[in-house]
C-alpha cells in the first residue's frame, strides 16, 4: 500500500474513531439531559397550577383538587402523603394500575412504569407542608426519545458531511505531502545510477525540505568524492608510472649490455633512487587509504604539546642543516590536546618539511592556546602558494614547486580532520605560505 493511502486509511479510522466515541458520548448524556430540562418545565408548570387553584379557590385542599381536576385534561396525580391516596383527571383503570406498579412514595423515583411505556416525573409540594399533598406531572419518555433520536439523525448528518470534508482535506494534505517524497525517491535513483548532472531541486516545506537539502548535499559529496577518486587514481598512475619506465629502461639497458661500465652503475643508481621513490608514493597511499577508511589506526591519548614540539624539532634537524635555513619555534602556555600522538606528529613533521623545503632562509613553528582552543602555525619565508593552487592543495597528487609525491599536505589534512581540527592555508607575513591549525574545546579534555 503507497504512502498515501496508507496515510489517509490511518486519518479515516481515527476520525471514525473520534466520531463513534463523541457520538456514543452524546447519544448517552443527550436523554439526561432532555430528561431534567423536561422535568424543570413540569416543576414550572406545576408551581403555575398551584398558583391558579391558591387564586380560584383560596386553599389547596383536596376537595377543591378534585374539583379542580375534573374541568382539566393533564397527565398528573395529587398524592396525599397523609393518606396514602391519590386524585387524578385520568381514568380510574389508569389510576389504579399506576399506583400498583410505581411506589408513589418515594420521592427520588423519577421514571414510573405503565405497562410497557415510561414516564418522566416532576414532584411539587403543595404548602403548607401540613397537607402532605404533592402534585406530581408526567411526560411520556417516548417523547423526550423521539427528540433524542431526531438530534441524534441531525448530529449524524453533521458528523458524515464533516467526516467528509475531513478525508478531502486529508486526501489534500497528505498528496501534498508525499508528492515531494515521490519526486525526491526519483532523484535517489539518479544518484543511484550516479547521473549527477540530470538531478533536480524539489519544491517542498518543513522537514522534506531538509531531508531534500542533505539528499542533494550528499549528492554533491558523492560526485566530488567520485571525481577525486578518478582524479586520485589518474594521478596515481601517473605518478607511479614514471619511475617504473625509469626503472625497466635503465633494466632493458643493462639486459641487452647497451650502456658500458660508467653508465650501467650510474642506472643502477638511479633505478635504486626510483625504487625509494616508489616505495614512498606506495606508503604514503597506504597510510592515506588508512587515514580515510580504517578508524582503528587512530589511538588517541592526552598528549603535552610541548612534547610534540620538540619532537618535531628534533626530526626536522637534519634537513634544517642541509637546506641551511633557520627553524624558529614556540609556544605560549602549556596545551594540552586529545589525539593520536604519533599520527599528530607526522602531520606537524609534513607541514615543517614542506615549509623547510621552500623557505629561503626562516621557517616558524608556533603553538599557542587562546578562548579555548590550541592554534599551532607553520609558515616560511619562501615563494608561497599560488592563488589557484590554494583550493586544491590539500588533494592528493597536488603539487606545489618543488613538492615530491603530492601526498604529504593530504596526509597531514587526513590526521588532523581526524582529530577534529581544522587546517586552512593562506599567504604568511613572512613572504611564504602559512598552514594553520585549529583545534577546538571539545578536543581539548577527556
Amino acid at each position: 500500500m503507497k504512502l498515501q493511502s496508507q496515510l489517509n486509511a490511518a486519518f479515516t479510522t481515527l476520525l471514525l474513531i473520534v466520531m463513534a466515541i463523541t457520538g456514543y458520548l452524546i447519544y448517552s448524556l443527550i436523554l439526561d439531559m432532555l430528561i431534567q430540562d423536561e422535568q424543570r418545565q413540569l416543576r414550572q408548570k406545576g408551581d403555575l397550577l398551584i398558583e391558579v387553584l391558591n387564586e380560584q379557590y383560596g386553599n389547596t385542599s383536596i376537595s377543591n383538587l378534585e374539583e379542580f381536576l375534573q374541568d382539566q385534561d393533564l397527565q398528573l396525580f395529587i398524592y396525599d402523603r397523609n393518606q396514602n391516596a391519590v386524585v387524578s383527571p385520568l381514568p380510574k383503570s389508569v389510576v389504579a394500575e399506576f399506583f400498583r406498579t410505581n411506589d408513589f412514595s418515594d420521592k427520588n423515583e423519577t421514571l414510573w412504569e405503565y405497562k410497557n411505556d415510561k414516564y418522566v416525573t416532576s414532584r411539587i409540594l403543595i404548602r403548607p407542608e401540613s397537607t402532605g399533598l404533592e402534585l406530581i406531572l408526567l411526560t411520556p419518555l417516548s417523547d423526550i426519545e423521539s427528540v433524542q433520536q431526531n438530534f441524534i439523525f441531525r448530529l449524524l448528518i453533521v458528523f458524515l458531511i464533516g467526516g467528509a470534508i475531513a478525508t478531502i482535506l486529508s486526501y489534500i494534505f497528505t498528496r501534498k505531502l508525499v508528492t515531494p517524497l515521490s519526486k525526491l525517491k526519483k532523484q535517489l535513483k539518479k544518484i543511484e545510477k550516479r547521473q549527477f548532472n540530470s538531478m533536480e531541486r524539489i519544491h517542498a516545506t518543513g522537514e522534506i525540505k531538509e531531508v531534500e537539502q542533505s539528499v542533494f548535499e550528499m549528492a554533491n559529496e558523492l560526485q566530488r568524492y567520485i571525481n577525486s577518486q578518478q582524479t586520485f587514481f589518474q594521478n596515481a598512475s601517473h605518478e607511479l608510472k614514471t619511475p617504473l619506465m625509469t626503472i625497466q629502461g635503465y633494466a632493458e639497458g643493462i639486459r641487452d649490455k647497451i650502456f658500458d661500465a660508467n653508465e650501467e652503475e650510474k642506472g643502477l643508481e638511479v633505478m635504486v633512487t626510483e625504487v625509494k621513490r616508489l616505495k614512498k608514493i606506495i606508503n604514503e597511499m597506504v597510510l592515506l587509504a588508512k587515514l580515510d577508511s580504517e578508524p582503528d589506526v587512530y589511538n588517541p591519548e592526552m598528549l603535552q604539546l610541548s612534547v610534540i614540539l620538540e619532537q618535531v624539532v628534533d626530526r626536522a634537524l637534519p634537513i634544517v642543516n642541509e637546506n641551511g635555513v633557520e627553524l624558529k619555534h614556540s609556544m605560549e602556555g602549556s596545551p594540552e590536546l586529545y589525539a593520536d600522538g604519533e599520527k599528530l606528529l607526522r602531520a606537524l613533521l609534513n607541514l615543517t618539511f614542506n615549509g623547510i623545503r621552500h623557505a629561503n632562509e626562516k621557517v616558524s613553528l608556533h603553538i599557542k592556546q587562546e578562548n579555548k582552543r590550541i592554534l599551532i602555525t607553520v609558515e616560511d619565508d619562501g615563494e608561497g602558494i599560488s592563488e589557484n593552487l590554494i583550493p586544491q592543495i590539500f588533494h592528493r597528487f597536488v603539487k606545489g614547486k618543488g613538492g615530491e609525491t603530492g601526498l604529504g599536505l593530504a596526509i597531514a589534512r587526513a590526521i588532523i580532520e581526524q582529530s577534529g581540527g581544522r587546517i586552512t592555508v593562506d599567504r604568511s607575513q613572512l613572504g611564504g605560505a602559512k598552514f594553520q591549525i585549529e583545534f577546538f574545546e571539545q578536543h581539548l579534555e577527556r
